[in-house]
């Protein structure tokens, strides 16, 4: 009667949404997109899209393939693609990006660091084989950041 399809998640589409008035603590994983309208404290972690809405409001660090910035966001950004801060948008934290863009009126308070898509993919594969040690018991989480990147941690 019922058929046990498996769907592919698709990062192009918004599937988790923390909405207005909405207060999350803790960490979220994703495979699909995610967008906040409400608050959040916590990192986020996802291989779609995030976007931070006009009313949203972020103290997390965020790994993401795009994201978009209409609220306020303390905290480290990091987009494998492109980062847009929008004209209502707010980041007080580093960021790092193949591609970025800020609206006038947008918000950046922080520094910068433009990766080609070569540094991102070399990244992916240190992350990668960190987790391969860690799972035969040795090397660093693959959530850790490298060494030098704990000298951008501001906030």
């Amino acid at each position: 009667m019922f058929k046990n399809k498996k769907s592919k998640i698709d990062p192009n589409m918004t599937d988790t949404l923390i909405g207005e008035g909405t207060h999350f603590e803790g960490k979220i994983k994703s495979e699909a997109g995610i967008r906040v309208e409400g608050h959040l404290t916590g990192d986020i972690e996802c291989t779609g899209d995030v976007t931070i809405g006009e009313n949203g409001s972020v103290r997390s660090n965020i790994k993401a393939r795009h994201i978009i910035l209409a609220g306020h966001v303390t905290g480290n950004v990091t987009a494998s693609g492109k980062l847009t801060i929008k004209a209502s948008g707010q980041l007080h934290g580093n960021l790092t990006a193949q591609e970025l863009s800020i609206e006038a009126g947008g918000v950046f308070q922080g520094s910068s660091r433009m990766e080609t898509a070569r540094e991102s993919a070399g990244a992916a594969e240190e992350r990668t084989a960190k987790s391969e040690n860690k799972d035969h018991g040795g090397g660093a989480s693959p959530l850790e950041e490298p060494k030098t990147a704990a000298a951008y941690k501001s906030w």
